[in-house]
């Protein structure tokens, strides 16, 4: 019965879109006067045609052709186009280059499902670029665009980022089997002696695993399970600990997925770059972290989660409501495996990648470690420095005798289908975000911002961020939120000015935040199993938490862009939190005296 329900929204959605895509079809054509002025008068054409110039893609801005040497035919020299009068498609850069991604988040919002919703935003990208219900309109054509400018690009443009994700998986099911995680677990529980050492040990380990929210969740979760139950930390605080590191710290740390994601959505050469310069203005991975300290050593909870902990402390029932999953079987691993045997695999880990990822951006070539470090493609460094990082824990696990040669492979097949969810959500959000590019989205927004953006400029950091929290909330991926907002956030702000960085780290804040509190996240759902927590109590719990550092962040963003200074919000963020929660705190016992 819900699967029709789902069906027949996802029906009546698509109805509605070609309702409304033929009533725009039916309005008159726009002459080549009306695309020139665009609604603006004619003493204010040349401002507006700005908003569309952009290098020629062939002669990739230089005005010369690069086998003949020859003036560029398609820019006459110039180096620039004008992207409207050279696009194939009548809907370029109007609303309905918003179209696809608003059906998408729709039908996200209704179905709860991701990768149809996302498919289904494709699908009509692909027809509005073959100008459906138009003149010259093919349905080849259209399959084209889906297929070859959408799928296909977007598997060959993010294919070092999978390699990088296969990889991943490759090393988790590696430590698991060898050992290493249980190993670790072990020794966790003999030398943690309080409930709050549980959760900062959580925190912790949480925080070292930064190179993946994946492998972050699938290792935390296993790992540190034994130590909260054994100091009686519910399962829906447990939750919250796992989801509440496993993307922010993704988020601010530059040998990441995430960073690699970020990296591959912004302008060629300059996606690490901004991803480092945007870190100490992500407010809300930053403050998530000092909200998690606060509230464990101020003993602070409120909301869902208050019951939970209090049932876990005073009644021992780690679960209060919901599926109890105390049974589930887990592979142990080998009983011969050393906490030695998880720390070492991440340090190759770490020490590979950032070689790798200078060695790329030009360090040997004479290049000092910042400029490498900037100038790298991430998309390369990442899955070269994890291939080499793979090769040594194998060596390494194999001659410790921990894992056999046929395990060790047993683990590639495993690690790759761990990671195929994240693989297919990736490939259909690059597709979506393809589709938006055919049609001239950044454009369309730029047009709308050309106007206002002076007056706006110092406000859009915190709108950039609600936006960013709403489609991560909706579409349950911090992933394609990049890919539509980072071209659009680009187009707004000046080039290397401080706004456009505090304008793309409210645009990665937001997403993580909508992430973070999104039931059709993955991050979200995987937390809730690494735990082994009803799903539903992981959501419930955490969302007051999660909106709190959320109305922090805002403000702070608001504030930013009139006080553009990263250590100084950094501190007036920290305060606010602490404040908060104390403030949290009073209130709390005032309604117990109350009750009383």
């Amino acid at each position: 019965m819900k699967t029709r329900k789902k069906l027949l929204c996802m029906i009546l959605a698509l109805v509605f879109c070609s309702f409304m895509i033929i009533t725009a079809a039916a309005s008159a054509e726009p002459t080549s006067e009306d695309t020139l002025t665009i609604g603006a008068t004619t003493e204010s054409t040349e401002s507006t045609l700005n908003v569309y110039e952009d290098d020629c893609g062939d002669c990739d801005g230089t005005g010369f052709t690069c086998e003949h040497d020859a003036i560029c035919e398609t820019c006459n020299g110039t180096g620039v186009i004008n992207v409207k009068d050279a696009a194939d498609s009548g809907y370029f850069a109007s609303f309905w280059a918003l179209v696809p991604p608003i059906i998408a988040i729709g039908l996200a919002l209704i179905t709860k499902e991701v990768y149809s919703s996302l498919f289904v935003g494709i699908a009509v990208g692909g027809l509005l670029s073959a100008n459906i219900f138009k003149e010259g309109f093919s349905l080849t054509g259209a399959m084209d665009y889906i297929i070859s400018d959408g799928l296909i690009t977007a598997v060959s443009d993010s294919a070092g980022i999978f390699i990088f994700l296969v990889l991943l998986g490759v090393m988790v099911a590696l430590i698991n089997k060898s050992g290493g995680s249980r190993a670790f677990g072990n020794w966790a529980v003999k030398h943690i002696k309080s409930r709050a050492g549980a959760m900062l040990a959580t925190f912790a380990l949480g925080v070292l695993i930064f190179i993946d929210d994946y492998f972050n969740c699938l290792t935390v979760g296993s790992v540190m399970r034994p130590v909260t139950d054994s100091h009686k930390v519910s399962r829906a605080k447990f939750s919250y600990l796992i989801d509440a590191t496993a993307a922010p710290v993704c988020m601010i740390a530059p040998i990441s997925s995430w960073a690699a994601a970020v990296a591959s959505y912004a302008e060629e050469g300059q996606g690490l770059k901004l991803f480092i310069q945007a870190i100490p203005y992500n407010y809300y991975s930053l403050l998530t972290f000092v909200f998690i300290i606060a509230i464990v050593f101020l003993k602070v909870d409120y909301g869902p989660m208050k019951l939970h902990e209090m049932n876990a402390i005073l009644n021992n029932d780690l679960y209060t409501s919901g599926d109890r999953v105390d049974n589930v079987a887990e592979e142990e691993g080998n009983a011969k495996g050393k906490v030695i045997d998880l720390i070492l695999p991440v340090v190759f880990l770490i020490v590979t990648c950032v070689f790798a990822l200078v060695y790329n951006g030009g360090i040997l070539d004479g290049a000092d470690f910042i400029t490498a470090f900037s100038d790298t493609d991430a998309t390369v460094g990442l899955p070269w420095g994890a291939l080499i990082a793979l090769i040594l824990t194998m060596i390494y696990m194999v001659c410790r005798r921990v894992i056999t040669f046929k395990g060790a492979m047993e683990c590639i097949p495993e690690g790759f289908k761990a990671m195929v969810p994240a693989i297919t959500i990736l490939t259909f959000a690059t597709a979506l975000k393809n589709m938006t590019g055919l049609l001239g989205a950044k454009y369309f927004v730029a047009n709308l911002m050309n106007g206002a953006a002076e007056g706006l400029a110092n406000f859009l950091p915190a709108i950039i961020f609600l936006v960013a929290c709403g489609l991560a909330f909706a579409t349950g991926t911090s992933w394609g939120t990049f890919g539509i907002l980072i071209p659009i956030v680009t187009a707004i702000f000046p080039a290397d000015s401080t706004i456009l960085v505090i304008g793309i780290s409210a645009c990665l804040a937001g997403a993580v935040c909508g992430d973070h509190c999104s039931p059709i996240s993955d991050t979200t759902i995987m937390s809730s199993a690494g735990a082994q927590c009803n799903h539903i109590n992981h959501v419930n719990t955490q969302l007051p938490y999660a909106i709190t550092v959320a109305a922090i962040s805002f403000v702070c963003y608001i504030i930013s862009g009139f006080v553009q200074n990263a250590a100084i919000m950094l501190a007036i963020g920290v305060v606010l939190t602490v404040a908060t929660i104390l403030v949290i705190k009073v209130l709390s016992k005032k309604d117990k005296k109350a009750a009383k």
